[in-house]
């Protein structure tokens, strides 16, 4: 794979995954096959000459006795079975970010990195086979219900879709999809928290939501801090950045920088490397190790930035998640920049996004990333230099805070 090419990875939240929930696949409990939904496909038998050694006979016997028998024929659509087919296929990788996604639901994915949906604004993944919370989008439905980051997501219920069902076993795509829905409408999750013995259920209204790629504000004495809060790696974030860096290298009296990634999930690896190569002079901002043969790109800085020398803190929660751990770890590992707040997501993994025929996708893993350094981050996170908690009792951002206090 080329270096052009991966210039071009997603690194899912989400799908990251993220996905801003939003999303995918209908819940297994109350699925129902749409005939609308899936595009027309012509059914054959032949086996391609490269793959006559494989044995498909127990597919079509299979295929054969539910046409031949299931009692109602109507809800048998062989686009439905063909796609629910290919999903099988892709899930028994058993990798949660190596998805198949149907038409309606890459489109989804597409919404959500442009920054435009409807639904209740959480970002999601998993912490080892189980979904959680990433984390909520600032102001969003999740967040004034209270849904926090780290939170797992055990179950998942919508009258309106007819689903109710646990997580186990849920797919990336089938969660997004029980979760996303038209503004207006409902859905209640049930969720286990570290430090509470019961479960916690929460009723959320979903509304329509657009996701900024970053928010500026200035902090400390005189305003002299500008704090950028870099919400996601989307499709318009490098016009949002070099527009606020313009902003930050004009304005006068800004003496240094706060870099919040903060449940920041993630997205395009390129943007990682466009932010990183703001503030290093040269050098590596992260490598990818394709894991079938060890073969290693590496993706450095790549032009002149603004913010050299500009002294920098990086704000980090364990909503912190992929492309955000990518620019972080940069940039402590090549600039030795401090990190602030509490241990990142832990997802070190690259997937690409492929388009397929009829408007389906395919993400699929094709390497781990790395820091400078060599530090594979998955399932263990950064854990920053210094460690703070936010004290959700108090008004005050304890970690904003403790950057001021080292900026000054």
């Amino acid at each position: 794979m080329t270096i052009h090419s991966l210039r071009k990875i997603l690194i899912i939240l989400v799908l990251s995954v993220s996905v801003f929930l939003g999303g995918y696949g209908l819940g297994r409990e109350g699925y129902k096959a749409d005939i609308k939904k899936f595009p027309k496909v012509t059914i054959t038998r032949e086996t391609p000459v490269d793959r006559q050694e494989l044995n498909f006979s127990l597919f079509w016997r299979v295929w054969d006795t539910l046409t031949a028998k299931y009692f109602d024929k109507s809800e048998l659509n062989p686009a439905a079975m063909v796609y629910g087919a290919i999903r099988g296929m892709v899930s028994a990788v058993g990798d949660p970010y190596t998805v198949f996604l149907e038409p309606n639901e890459n489109k989804v994915v597409q919404e959500d990195l442009n920054g435009s949906f409807e639904g209740i604004g959480i970002q999601i993944g998993f912490k080892g086979t189980q979904l959680a919370v990433i984390a909520p989008l600032p102001d969003s439905p999740a967040e004034a219900a209270g849904v926090k980051a780290g939170d797992f997501i055990i179950g998942i219920k919508d009258e309106g879709k007819n689903i109710e069902r646990g997580t186990v076993g849920i797919s990336l795509p089938e969660a997004v999809q029980a979760i996303r829905g038209r503004a207006g409408t409902k859905v209640t999750l049930t969720l286990l928290r570290e430090g509470e013995t019961e479960p916690i259920v929460v009723e959320i209204a979903r509304k329509e939501l657009n996701v900024p790629t970053l928010i500026v504000t200035y902090v400390g004495e005189g305003g002299s801090l500008a704090h950028v809060k870099l919400l996601k790696f989307g499709g318009e974030t490098e016009e949002e950045w070099q527009k606020t860096v313009r902003e930050i290298s004009r304005k006068e009296g800004v003496t240094a920088v706060i870099l919040d990634v903060r449940n920041n999930p993630g997205g395009y690896l390129q943007g990682a490397v466009d932010v990183a190569s703001e503030f290093l002079k040269t050098g590596l901002v992260v490598v990818s190790e394709e894991r079938s043969d060890g073969t290693k790109n590496d993706f450095k800085v790549e032009r002149i930035g603004l913010l050299l020398n500009t002294p920098l803190v990086v704000l980090v929660n364990g909503g912190s998640a992929s492309a955000s751990e990518i620019l972080a770890g940069a940039l402590r590992d090549a600039r030795g920049v401090q990190l602030v707040g509490e241990k990142t997501f832990g997802k070190g993994t690259i997937q690409e996004p492929l388009q397929l025929d009829g408007g389906s996708g395919l993400h699929i893993t094709i390497a781990r990333w790395l820091t400078p350094s060599g530090f594979w981050v998955n399932g263990e996170g950064l854990t920053p230099d210094f460690v703070v908690e936010d004290d959700p009792e108090t008004a005050e951002d304890e970690q904003l805070e403790k950057a001021i206090e080292l900026l000054k």
